[in-house]
């Protein structure tokens, strides 16, 4: 493992370097990427400076980012060492979770080790899944923990991903026999009827993005023969209703669509067994001027108690294009319920 030691003699300017130490020079190189570009990725990040003099780093910058860059690159050696991999994803990823959690007084650099240990992850026959912030670590601990969690933020923060991911991770393991997944149909400006086909056809484009996350965990056939089998069944919430879901993961996404008794028809449906994630983003309420969402009437009524998660995430948690997250801020910034 390599050995970090502090050397701020002869730095002019009063700007101070750590100094890390990395015995494996073969390891260093893929730490530091084709043309140094993981280097360039961390320094991006972080404002800090990486010079690399044979098998040492010398990272130069304001304290704070010197030693959270440091310890990015620790854990990053640590995993390659591991014999795991690393890409711009796990960089960034290593990035977020090295932030400590402001007034839980945390020490920097705890979280990127777990992550290097691979503590927190999803393990599935076609990959493994990896949180990439605090929240989503939270919340994956929460999916494994509680029969009813909660994951309530802005798009591309992964909540319906790592559901899914965690759904397929427990079908897998045979801890549930099935995985149920759930949407509202509900008209975001189309309207159902003047779609072309049957009932299947009409409301599968709302399913696709629940096909998608399916289909990136297991293969296309499997997916169609456990569909085919009843063991992935991926439905309209209104199909739920009189039914009782044992021995099930299930899924209920876009749930700041539902209206309050379509939410309490959905999780009175809990059966012996099962586990259930309700997904949502507060800010893209579709349902018709006046009707409640059930998604924010759960939260008033079932946050204080205890075997029930909520977990929230932000903009900071976005984990698709960059762009992502400072549109979503943008839209905050001018709503006044938000902002």
């Amino acid at each position: 493992m390599a050995n970090s030691t502090m050397s701020p003699e002869d730095i002019p300017q009063q700007i101070y370097e750590t100094l890390l130490e990395f015995p494996d020079n073969r390891v260093l190189i893929d730490l530091c990427g084709e043309y140094d570009r993981n280097l360039a990725q961390v320094e991006a990040k972080l404002g800090v400076q990486i010079l690399r003099r044979g098998n040492l780093l010398a990272v130069v910058g304001e304290p704070d980012m010197r030693e959270q860059a440091a310890a990015v690159l620790l854990a990053l050696y640590g995993r390659l060492e591991a014999g795991r991999s690393i890409d711009p994803g796990e960089i960034d990823g290593a990035i977020r979770l090295g932030l400590s959690p402001e007034g839980t007084g945390a020490r920097v650099g705890d979280q990127i080790e777990m992550f290097a240990r691979g503590e927190v992850e999803i393990k599935i026959r076609k990959k493994t899944v990896e949180p990439r912030t605090a929240a989503q670590k939270a919340y994956v601990e929460a999916l494994f923990r509680h029969e009813l969690a909660f994951g309530i933020g802005p798009a591309g923060t992964g909540k319906t991903y790592l559901a899914v991911a965690v759904g397929v991770s427990m079908f897998i393991g045979g801890h549930v026999d099935r995985i149920i997944l759930s949407r509202p149909a509900v008209e975001a400006g189309e309207r159902l009827g003047f779609l072309p086909g049957d009932m299947k056809d009409k409301v599968d484009p709302y399913m696709q993005p629940l096909y998608d996350a399916l289909n990136d965990f297991l293969p296309g056939k499997q997916v169609s023969r456990l569909i085919e089998e009843k063991k992935i069944e991926i439905a309209p919430l209104a199909f739920m209703r009189g039914r009782t879901l044992a021995n099930a993961f299930v899924v209920l996404d876009e749930a700041q669509n539902a209206t309050t008794m379509q939410m309490k028809m959905f999780l009175t449906r809990l059966g012996e067994g099962s586990r259930m994630v309700v997904t949502g983003d507060r800010s893209q309420v579709d349902l018709p001027r006046g009707v409640q969402s059930g998604l924010r009437d759960a939260e008033r009524l079932l946050g204080g108690i205890g075997d029930i998660s909520f977990n929230y995430f932000t903009s900071k948690d976005v984990v698709r294009h960059p762009l992502v997250a400072r549109i979503i801020e943008a839209y905050d910034a001018d709503d006044p319920a938000t902002g």
